[in-house]
């Protein structure tokens, strides 16, 4: 995403479906506990960090589905104190769990408001949930990543990276999209104002040679909205070229290409190089979450300055380096979580 203020698709082929597994066993990695191994289910809820306290789906359990129903296990996202702000980010994922998750027999909008009134949110962000809430008999939902679009004293964005997995009978569907999921703070703490699912647009028949590379590229991973976004056409081959040259060295995770991203910089008037389809963000490095503490900080210095040589004009992350173009590297609180490339062409 591109610089903040200071703060206070068609149905995936086999390759996808897989690609959707592997990623589920990594997915939950970017929000509950940062590390780089498998998230493994438990049969217990993991804790949300105790400077964010907030109510639970009561639905959802920490190890989502049985393997009799031919979905996958899924584990829920709980940022950690690390986060800048994780109360913010726990009512973000919670709501999207919320809604995109079901046992069998609890579909529908009516069961989706009453979960979301358990959470003592807006049962009102249902009619704007839009892809979470396909008709299906059940469905589970693995919120891979969740990210700030923008973080300001008393709002935020968030942009929650998910894949789902739906059954109509015997037929098991791989599916997902991330939505950026507005929040504004009170006394009381993070409240969910509104919900923006990403709209990746059709596939187009005909793709560039380097974005047709970048999809096929196994160290590249993208999830569903990012590789929506990529066969849209909408992406400029820029990104993809940059893309392949990181691949070359290091394992990308990807967490927003184009849909799903504020459309002006978050708290400004200025458009953002995402929507027009200029640049990528990346959330995992390698196996290392950009947000843990653990991960060594010249690993990331040296993947911004990797993507700097790879044609970025605008290079953000969680450290500010120093050097480059006039304004080339930034950091702030937004870009505590990832890493920001953006293009001009």
């Amino acid at each position: 995403m591109t610089r903040t203020p200071a703060p206070a698709a068609p149905p995936p082929g086999r390759r996808a479906v897989l690609a959707s597994l592997a990623g589920l066993a990594i997915g939950a990695a970017g929000c509950s506990s940062g590390a780089s191994g498998p998230a493994k289910p438990s049969s217990s809820k993991p804790s949300p960090s105790k400077s964010s306290p907030s109510p639970s789906p009561p639905s959802r359990s920490a190890a989502s589905a049985a393997p009799s129903s031919g979905l996958p296990r899924t584990t829920p996202c709980r940022p950690t104190s690390a986060e800048v702000q994780p109360a913010a980010k726990l009512r973000a994922v919670q709501v999207v769990e919320a809604i995109g998750d079901w046992p069998a027999g609890q579909g529908g909008a009516a069961a989706a408001r009453a979960r979301v009134a358990a959470l003592r949110l807006p049962t009102g962000l249902v009619g704007q949930a839009g892809p979470l809430l396909p008709t299906a008999d059940q469905a589970v939902l693995q919120v891979v990543d969740a990210q700030y679009g923008g973080i300001l004293a008393g709002s935020a964005s968030v942009l929650v990276v998910c894949r789902q997995w739906t059954r109509r009978g015997g037929t098991v569907d791989a599916g997902g999209t991330t939505v950026d999921v507005r929040l504004s703070r009170s006394g009381s703490g993070w409240t969910v104002d509104a919900l923006h699912p990403a709209r990746p647009g059709p596939a187009v028949k005909s793709l560039a040679a380097d974005v047709r590379a970048a999809l096929a590229d196994d160290r590249i991973v993208l999830p569903p909205a990012a590789t929506a976004d990529l066969r849209s056409g909408q992406v400029h081959t820029s990104v993809a070229r940059a893309m392949l040259a990181l691949a070359r060295t290091y394992r990308l995770e990807v967490s927003v290409v184009r849909s799903g991203h504020p459309h002006d910089v978050f708290g400004t008037s200025r458009p953002s190089d995402h929507p027009r389809g200029r640049a990528f963000d990346v959330w995992r490095i390698d196996g290392h979450a950009v947000v843990d503490p653990a991960t060594p900080r010249s690993l990331i210095e040296r993947f911004m300055r990797d993507a700097a040589a790879a044609g970025s004009y605008n290079v953000g992350g969680p450290v500010l380096l120093p050097g480059g173009g006039a304004g080339q590297f930034f950091s702030d609180a937004t870009h505590h979580d990832h890493v920001h490339a953006g293009f001009r062409t």
